[in-house]
């Protein structure tokens, strides 16, 4: 820990782990507890990556409790420079595949205490906390592997996978490649057609909302009540599909709970969502001892 503008801040560990010919796992691991209750994982949503804005401060928040850990999906667009999508070839084929891929990946060498550098007990429990497009995919790998995981985090969290406008999915189709804004820099970003292939052949294993009502981990969807009206209302369903979801909202908060990039420092929507997710962590950490 050092002092940076007079308070305490968590230096985080390092970690790269090679999955195959260029791709690899970057991420970080935090915990300032020595008895740690649970190991977490952080996973960013679309256009997003492990040091935007808010990710790094959450990341310290949380280590206060449990074993952190923050990382790059392989195909986020994301490359050894943090702060820049200097991989754009990747992110053109970020398939949800690929996402599960790099999430099992990562899961099994925590569940294993193989994280370079990194000395953890791999029987604690396990919980997934996601963003957006995060959340989804970390749905999904809990569906795929409930026994691994004892809780999902969905912060403003997609219930749909399919986040392309019809334009652009028609370009994918026709010309085997479309583009989306990057809003913050201003780059068009390439989105090749295994995107849209992938969506189609793993329909069903995609379907959220279908696949929640088999569903028997427990869900926290939190949720800004000036989040995107259609991902209130995907949430909404998702909770009357299962009795294993419950649901917060954050009155006030928006997508990414009033955190902006870079970071200019907290927000009480983000203490709030912070909170909450805290509470819901230590209530199945109770639940599991009491077994």
């Amino acid at each position: 820990m050092i002092k940076i503008d007079g308070r305490d801040v968590t230096l985080a560990h390092s970690f790269e782990m090679k999955m195959d010919t260029n791709r690899f796992i970057r991420g970080n691991y935090s915990c300032e507890t020595k008895q740690a209750k649970a190991n977490l994982i952080i996973a960013h949503g679309y256009k997003g990556f492990k040091d935007w804005g808010m990710f790094p401060y959450v990341a310290e928040k949380f280590a206060s409790y449990y074993n952190v850990f923050t990382f790059n999906f392989s195909h986020n667009g994301i490359g050894e420079n943090f702060f820049e999508f200097t991989q754009l070839e990747h992110f053109a084929s970020n398939t949800y595949e690929k996402e599960l891929e790099d999430l099992a990946f990562l899961v099994q060498n925590i569940k294993k205490n193989n994280v370079e550098q990194v000395d953890i007990d791999p029987a604690l429990p396990l919980f997934l906390l996601g963003h957006s497009k995060g959340a989804g995919t970390s749905l999904i790998y809990t569906f795929e592997h409930p026994t691994e995981v004892d809780g999902v985090i969905s912060w403003n969290g997609i219930t749909n996978v399919d986040l392309f406008t019809t334009e652009q999915k028609q370009q994918m189709r026709e010309n085997g490649i479309s583009f989306v804004l990057n809003g913050r820099t201003g780059e068009q970003m390439p989105l090749n057609k295994v995107i849209l292939e992938d969506m189609d052949k793993n329909k069903a294993k995609y379907d959220i909302l279908d696949r929640v009502q088999h569903n028997h981990v427990p869900i926290i969807v939190i949720e800004g009540t000036m989040d995107g009206e259609h991902l209130i209302k995907g949430n909404d369903k998702l909770c009357t599909q299962s009795p294993s979801v419950q649901k917060v909202m954050v009155q006030g908060g928006n997508h990414t709970f009033g955190a902006v990039h870079p970071f200019q420092g907290t927000t009480e929507y983000l203490e709030s969502a912070l909170g909450h997710s805290v509470a819901f962590m230590e209530q199945q950490i109770t639940d599991i001892v009491s077994r």
